[in-house]
Parts: structure tokens; C-alpha cells; sequence
């Protein structure tokens, strides 16, 4: 395949995304937002939850390799 079919095929695939794009039900501001807002807050509550979580646990785990462990 020569430059020129190349570049014709890589044209024909450029119209068709543009088609294809043309057909996506894009979400509105306030939908992104909103979910958006929504995975920030989740996010910050999974990472407060996890580190109470590793807070609690160090304490126990350093004193169990302490006791047991070399």
C-alpha cells in the first residue's frame, strides 16, 4: 500500500469517526458535574476510610511481628 492509498484510507476513517461521533448522546454540564462531584466525594471517603483502617491495624501488626517475629 502506497502513501497516497494511506492517506485516503486514513481519511475514509476520519469521516466515519466524525459520523460516529455525531451519533453519541453527549451528557449535559450538570450531569458531569454532578457525577463528577459524586466520584470526588466517594474517592475522598474510600481514602479517610483506608488510612483509619491502616491506623488501626499498624499498631497491631507491628506489635504481633514484635512479639513473634526475630
Amino acid at each position: 500500500m502506497n502513501l497516497t492509498e494511506r492517506w485516503k484510507t486514513f481519511r475514509e476513517f476520519l469521516v466515519d469517526v466524525r459520523k460516529e461521533t455525531g451519533k453519541v448522546s453527549w451528557p449535559a454540564r450538570d450531569e458531569v458535574v454532578g457525577t463528577t462531584t459524586v466520584v470526588i466525594v466517594y474517592t475522598v471517603v474510600v481514602g479517610v476510610f483506608l488510612f483509619a483502617v491502616d491506623a488501626a491495624f499498624t499498631p497491631v501488626i507491628n506489635w504481633f511481628f514484635a512479639s513473634f517475629g526475630q
